[in-house]
Parts: structure tokens; sequence; C-alpha cells
């Protein structure tokens, strides 16, 4: 039997949601997505993670 693959996150512990953007100050993603991180798909983590260099950009918001 193997041992379960670790969750990937992006967190790097700097967690401050901006008022104007509705994102992470450090890692870019939503209080939803945070919240439920560890209950996601991979397939949905990998959405949310090729999303967010555009958020920490500055991008708008893709809908939530």
């Amino acid at each position: 039997m193997t041992a379960p693959r670790p969750i990937v996150s992006p967190c790097v512990r700097v967690c401050r949601i901006l008022p104007e953007t509705q994102h992470c100050e450090g890692c870019g993603r939503r209080l939803k997505e945070i919240a439920g991180w560890a209950r996601m798909s991979e397939a949905e983590r990998a959405a949310i993670m090729a999303d967010l260099p555009r958020r920490l950009a500055g991008g708008t918001a893709a809908p939530a």
C-alpha cells in the first residue's frame, strides 16, 4: 500500500485578504478556496493554481 500524495498548497504564510480583489495577498486564493482546499479534487486545485499568477499580478478575479 502506498502513502497518499501530499496536497500541494500555494500558501506562503502571508495571509491577508485584500478588500479590492477579495484574494489573499500571499497566495492569491479566495477565502472559499482556502477553506475548501483539502476537499477539492486535484483537477480543481490545479485549475486554481494555474490562475494564481494572473491574480497575484493584479488581474481581475475569475468567476467564483
